[in-house]
């Protein structure tokens, strides 16, 4: 470790006498910084619209309309907080349309919450 420290210190002292300014290395790191929190945003807003959409999507095959698919819809957001990954998405919708005997299986479910991430990046990039 105290090999790697001389050599970033050997580095920056030959960058600074070199001409070179340490705080542009200050700027690129805070640019990776900046790049990553827009990213980890947009992955957030898409996965939630993403959940909105199956929500919705779900509502129609188990006959709700309006404000009642609004509203399951949103439970089907809210369901992703429970734990990481999709999974308990997944089966909160699964396990309604199985309860209410909706024809379906986990890998239909699955292949439209695929297919509705890619619709939700591009309201998400459109602004919608």
């Amino acid at each position: 470790m105290d090999h790697y420290i001389y050599l970033l210190r050997t580095y920056a002292t030959n960058a600074t006498e070199s001409g070179l300014d340490m705080s542009s290395f200050d700027e690129r790191e805070q640019a990776f910084e900046n790049k990553f929190k827009r990213d980890e945003e947009f992955k957030f807003k898409a996965t939630a619209r993403r959940n909105k959409l199956l929500g919705l999507w779900a509502a129609e095959l188990l006959g709700l309309g309006g404000a009642e698919a609004q509203a399951y819809a949103k439970e089907v957001v809210k369901s992703d907080f429970e734990r990481p990954g999709d999974d308990d998405v997944l089966e909160k919708v699964f396990g309604d349309l199985q309860a209410k005997g909706v024809e379906t299986s986990e890998q239909l479910v699955r292949k439209h919450m695929d297919e509705l991430m890619g619709v939700a990046m591009q309201q998400v990039h459109d602004g919608e």
